[in-house]
């Protein structure tokens, strides 16, 4: 099983017990503003979405990892890599994304994780290119982005929701850039 430590944080595959505190995080309707439509999501659909992420570790031997802290045990909420199907004309890709609970944003805790799932990305699983994709207006993470070394590539419409997105890209050290 893969786990990343960082110098703040575990960062694990899921677990039962982590059901109930990403329902808190996605039932928060700030959180979920910048997430598609902007709908909060119930347990059930928050179990669902879990189910789906843990599919996509088997599948493509990358996913979203639980995001823990160290001190506290605490889920903060999840960081990690997928396969972005809601926007085809940036496939075949792999997207870096994150969500945190509130009481976690503005603390590093994003940029941190961040960079331990692209170190894992392009050292572990050998990408040669790693996207990310934010909702204009949502310069929380557009400032992670760039943190991260990531540049605009582009900005589209998400079809899923009709919402206008950015994509950020970074390529792996050593790779051309494009």
């Amino acid at each position: 099983m893969i786990t990343l430590h960082t110098q703040r944080l575990i960062m694990r595959r899921w677990l039962p017990g982590d059901l109930q505190p990403m329902a808190a995080v996605n039932a928060d309707p700030e959180v979920m503003r910048w997430i598609g439509s902007g709908a909060t999501r119930s347990l059930t659909q928050t179990a669902s979405g879990i189910s789906s992420w843990e599919q996509e570790w088997d599948i493509e031997g990358f996913g979203l990892f639980a995001v823990e802290l160290r001190a506290s045990g605490e889920l903060a909420g999840f960081v990690g890599l997928s396969v972005p199907h809601f926007l085809p004309e940036v496939l075949p890709a792999v997207e870096i994304g994150w969500r945190l609970g509130r009481p976690y944003w503005g603390r590093g805790i994003a940029t941190e994780a961040a960079r331990a799932a692209l170190d894992y990305g392009f050292r572990e699983r050998g990408l040669e290119r790693i996207i990310s994709i934010a909702q204009r207006g949502n310069d929380a993470s557009e400032r992670i982005m760039r943190k991260l070394g990531m540049r605009l590539d582009r900005e589209t419409v998400d079809p899923t929701c009709g919402r206008t997105v950015r994509v950020y890209v970074i390529d792996a050290p050593g790779c051309a850039s494009g």
